[in-house]
C-alpha cells in the first residue's frame, strides 16, 4: 500500500511537470503565431501616419501653399499615393532626421521616409520596402575652389561637413578621413557655413546637391568620385514585424516605378524646391 501511494505520487508529479511544459509550449506558440495587424490597423484607423524630416530636398522640404507651411517632395508624393491606394488619409509627423527611425521604433508612426538608406545594421531593427531610389554621394564645394579640390586627399586638414545621422556622415569618416569632420543637423546649415568659408566641403546625396548647386551659383560639385557604399538605396522603414503593410506598399512601389512615376516625382520636387528658394 505504501509503495502504491508512493508510485501514485510520482505519477502525479510527472503529470504536473508535463502539463507545465505543455502550457509553456502553448504560450510560446501563441506568441510566435501573433497576428500581423500592421495593414488592418491603418485601414481601421483610416489614417496613415508618416514620420519625415522636411530638410532633405528634393525628397522632403517645406514650401508655402496658399500661405500655409506645407511638406513637399519625392517622399511626400510617394506617401500620398500609398495612402490613396490604401484608401486612407495621411498625416505627416515632422521630426528631425535622427528622430525619424526613433518615431517608427516606438510606434508613433506607421513608417518613416526621409531619404532613408537601407543598411544591414538597420535591417536588424526595421522592416524595409523594396528600394524606390538609388543614390550617389558627391562633395559640394565653392566654385572658386574647383581646381583646388580634385581628390579626397586634397581635403586633408580641411573642414568638411555631413548631416548628422546620415550615410553621408559615414562616407565622410571613411573616405575623406584626412579632413576634419563637422556633423551638422541640417544640410542648409552646411551650405551657409560653406558659403561663409567656415567649411570647405559638404558630402551630400547627388539629387540633393544638385538642388543646392542650381540655386547657389557660387557652389558646384567637386570632380571627385566617391565609392558606392552599403545604404545607397532609399526605402521606406517600418516597425519590425510589419510584414502585411510592407508587402502592400511594395506592390504600390513596383507599380509606380513601372509607370515612371518616381522619376516624375523627382522632377516635380526639384522644380518646387527651386521655386521656393
Amino acid at each position: 500500500m505504501e509503495k502504491s501511494m508512493s508510485f501514485k505520487k510520482i505519477v502525479t508529479a510527472v503529470l504536473v511537470v508535463l502539463m507545465s511544459f505543455s502550457l509553456v509550449a502553448c504560450s510560446n506558440s501563441s506568441k510566435s503565431a501573433k497576428k500581423d495587424t500592421s495593414l488592418s490597423d491603418v485601414q481601421k484607423r483610416g489614417t496613415l501616419v508618416v514620420a519625415t524630416s522636411p530638410d532633405f530636398a528634393p525628397f522632403e522640404f517645406k514650401r508655402l501653399v496658399n500661405g500655409k507651411d506645407t511638406v513637399a517632395g519625392v517622399d511626400v508624393e510617394l506617401s500620398k499615393e500609398i495612402a490613396k491606394e490604401l484608401n486612407v488619409k495621411i498625416h505627416f509627423l515632422t521630426v528631425s532626421f535622427t528622430n525619424v527611425l526613433g518615431s517608427v521604433a516606438i510606434g508613433k508612426a506607421d513608417y518613416g521616409t526621409s531619404g532613408i538608406s537601407v543598411t544591414e545594421d538597420r535591417k536588424n531593427s526595421f522592416e524595409f520596402t523594396e528600394p524606390y531610389f538609388e543614390s550617389k554621394n558627391v562633395v559640394v564645394i565653392r566654385k572658386s575652389d574647383l581646381a583646388k579640390y580634385t581628390s579626397v586627399d586634397s581635403f586633408a586638414g580641411k573642414s568638411v561637413s555631413a548631416q548628422k545621422g546620415t550615410i553621408q556622415e559615414g562616407v565622410l569618416a571613411d573616405q575623406i578621413s584626412k579632413a576634419s569632420a563637422v556633423s551638422l543637423t541640417q544640410n542648409s546649415e552646411g551650405i551657409n557655413e560653406l558659403k561663409s568659408g567656415k567649411i570647405q566641403g559638404i558630402v551630400m546625396e547627388s539629387a540633393i546637391a544638385q538642388g543646392y548647386v542650381s540655386s547657389n551659383k557660387d557652389l558646384t560639385v567637386a570632380n571627385i568620385t566617391l565609392k558606392k557604399v552599403d545604404g545607397s538605396s532609399y526605402a521606406i522603414a517600418l516597425p519590425k514585424g510589419s510584414i502585411a503593410l510592407r508587402n502592400r506598399i511594395n506592390k504600390i512601389i513596383t507599380k509606380l516605378k513601372k509607370e515612371g512615376k518616381i522619376d516624375d516625382y523627382v522632377k516635380k520636387a526639384n522644380q518646387e524646391s527651386e521655386a521656393g528658394k
